[in-house]
């Protein structure tokens, strides 16, 4: 992809920008919690946030799909004949978000034609953005300074001494024993949002992140694969088949992904990936 019209991404960039900054002040302030499902939470600035920012990319995109987490009807977009989908996930990490923790993030991203080309991930707690895309690059914007590259960093090899690996709180709780019975050498942490874990690896504080339990939305994955593919980074799933956004990978229900993720330098999913099979293998059995 290339560079949206500038217009159009600096307002892209406002938008994501002023609703982060609008939610981040929503913080401080009372909000309601409700529970979707079993550890499935939604806030009253989710809704807020996502009918704010659906309304304002379709006026953006008109002809295009908007599909966002907390409007349970846009998920019929994604069967539609639409070349572009819009996927918006108002607040990723919502319970970072509810706890008061700093890594919850808003997220926009853009399939075409069922790949993912573009994605921006915004850090409230940062005041910062980051986005890109194929054929585009990656960037980064702090406040109001002007966008400046955002350095891709490959990690030093898995050894004994270095080996960060991000896995989720619900995947340590599964898969925790045995991934570090069989993987002595990783260091294993995690944080909220799905979008900064991704970050995490492209700017080589981690070496690898997993999220095995198929429980991950396409407004969860869109944006953040986009820049993982952008820095060249690995994205498979457990058997090392590539990340798949076409109809039969994804519960057309929920939008789920079908498929197990993996998104890592290649070095790390080449040494680590086996083991981690074998790990959740012996896990499930």
């Amino acid at each position: 992809m290339k560079s949206l019209a500038f217009e159009l991404e600096q307002q892209i960039r406002q938008l994501m920008r002023s609703g982060g900054q609008q939610a981040a002040q929503m913080a401080k302030e009372q909000f309601q919690v409700a529970e979707k499902g079993p550890d499935d939470y939604v806030t009253s600035v989710d809704r807020w946030l996502d009918r704010h920012l659906a309304t304002a990319f379709a006026k953006l995109f008109p002809h295009e799909g908007i599909i966002t987490e907390e409007n349970e009807q846009s998920r019929t977009a994604f069967g539609s004949d639409y070349s572009r989908l819009w996927l918006i996930d108002p607040l990723d990490g919502t319970e970072d978000f509810i706890q008061g923790q700093p890594h919850y993030a808003v997220m926009v991203g853009l399939l075409s034609h069922h790949e993912p080309i573009a994605g921006w991930i915004y850090a409230p707690a940062e005041d910062r953005l980051y986005y890109g895309g194929r054929d585009w690059g990656l960037f980064q914007t702090a406040g109001d300074a002007p966008p400046q590259p955002l350095p891709v960093k490959e990690p030093l090899a898995p050894s004994s001494s270095f080996c960060p690996v991000i896995v989720g709180t619900k995947d340590q709780r599964n898969f925790g024993s045995a991934l570090t019975q069989l993987i002595p050498e990783a260091q294993f942490y995690s944080l909220g949002s799905f979008g900064l874990k991704v970050l995490e690896v492209i700017q080589g504080r981690a070496g690898l992140y997993i999220y095995l339990n198929r429980r991950v939305k396409l407004w969860d994955t869109t944006g953040p694969i986009a820049l993982a593919k952008a820095a060249q980074l690995t994205c498979c799933d457990l058997e090392g088949r590539p990340l798949s956004f076409q109809p039969d990978a994804i519960d057309p229900a929920t939008l789920a992904h079908k498929q197990t993720i993996v998104i890592g330098w290649p070095h790390y999913v080449e040494s680590l990936l086996p083991r981690i099979q074998k790990a959740v293998a012996g896990t499930t059995a």
